[in-house]
């Protein structure tokens, strides 16, 4: 797919399982997780066994490690066909990871794609000269001591009354929003509606009909125009949209994960100090949360979706902070992957207003046509 068309896939499902199918339409879908990847898809070779729903991520991995898109390895409309060498590579590179972890790290997933790749599709392997002079270490200085960090609760604290305190968020139980929705030099009409505890829907809208992303308060699915169904999510997709739906996430944060760990940032965000919170849950990859060091608002949240070759990284800035109704909102957010990224501004925002719980329900499928009826004989 053209890179402008990619952007603006990624701006509207979380993934797009483009691979030829190997059942019939009635078959497994690529979202069952209980089904193997050879049963869902044609031509599965190295990563026989491996959940269906784990195929378009692994892709997705390698395309992020490479810098590269789909057709690089794939014949167009017919992902199943082993006419390019590149995918032949492609698999001998899969199973060269996984024999070197396998040997080296206990069959842990040190080493991965991006490790040689860093974005490119031809590894480096010569030192790179650099341009004039090289920088020579700096003798080691006696370090100062380092100020002591604050406590997961105070931070999580700080965030619940910057943003205007748990009595003014417990006011608010429903919110619509309407806007634009930016990726390269493309802008379309969004809407999101969300209402408490944890329903959230959002339409783009394009010329072809809306695209929408949406959660029911249990599970999530995706629209698309045209006669295709509604799909339901896979199991890190709902985890992804049910932390964006939280409708009090300041107050909830405490309760989404098992350990918190407090750790320095490395940089600055939007030009400002920010402390690092890291938030873990037994076999689930962390996420990382950036706090405005002064203001004490959440800026960027970083969450990873696990593969079998490597961890999927996407990143959600949130900018714009404005008081309405007694609590602070962001009207512009930024979500980030490494092949792309879009950025949604707010331009009318109510609250309090009714929100029938039916927008957030996945519509039915539509009925297959009948057969028509062969005249008796």
């Amino acid at each position: 797919m053209k890179r402008t068309v990619f952007h603006f896939t990624v701006a509207i499902i979380l993934l797009a399982a483009s691979s030829s199918r190997a059942q019939s339409h009635a078959g497994p879908s690529p979202e069952d997780s209980a089904s193997p990847a050879e049963q869902v898809f044609k031509n599965i070779q190295v990563l026989k066994g491996t959940p269906a729903n784990q195929i378009v991520p692994s892709m997705q991995f390698i395309a992020n490690s490479l810098g590269v898109e789909c057709g690089f390895c794939h014949v167009r409309g017919a992902n199943e066909k082993d006419d390019k060498k590149t995918k032949q590579t492609a698999r001998q590179m899969i199973q060269m990871q996984m024999a070197i972890n396998r040997d080296n790290f206990k069959g842990e997933r040190e080493v991965t794609c991006f490790s040689c790749h860093r974005g490119s599709h031809d590894p480096v392997g010569v030192p790179i000269i650099a341009e004039g002079e090289p920088k020579r270490p700096e003798p080691e200085k006696e370090e100062a001591a380092a100020p002591a960090l604050p406590t997961a609760d105070e931070i999580l604290n700080k965030y619940v009354q910057a943003v205007g305190g748990a009595a003014a968020l417990e006011k608010i139980t429903s919110r619509v929003e309407k806007g634009t929705i930016s990726f390269g030099p493309q802008q379309l009409q969004v809407e999101v509606l969300a209402k408490a505890p944890n329903k959230r829907i959002s339409m783009v809208h394009t010329p072809n009909g809306d695209n929408i992303t949406a959660f029911d308060g249990h599970a999530g699915w995706i629209g698309n125009p045209g006669p295709r169904p509604p799909r339901d999510m896979s199991e890190p997709e709902n985890e992804a949209i049910g932390f964006d739906a939280t409708f009090y996430l300041p107050t909830e944060l405490k309760k989404m994960f098992a350990q918190f760990r407090v750790r320095p940032a490395a940089e600055k965000i939007g030009g400002h100090d920010v402390m690092q919170l890291i938030g873990a849950n037994p076999g689930k990859p962390p996420m990382r949360l950036f706090f405005d060091k002064e203001s004490g608002l959440l800026v960027r949240s970083i969450r990873y979706a696990d593969t079998p070759l490597g961890r999927n990284p996407t990143q959600v800035d949130y900018a714009d902070y404005r008081s309405q109704d007694g609590v602070k909102i962001p009207f512009q957010w930024t979500l980030a992957r490494p092949l792309g990224r879009f950025t949604v501004q707010i331009a009318e925002l109510q609250q309090n207003v009714p929100v029938d719980d039916k927008k957030f329900e996945k519509p039915a499928a539509p009925a297959a046509p009948a057969e028509p009826k062969v005249p008796a004989k």
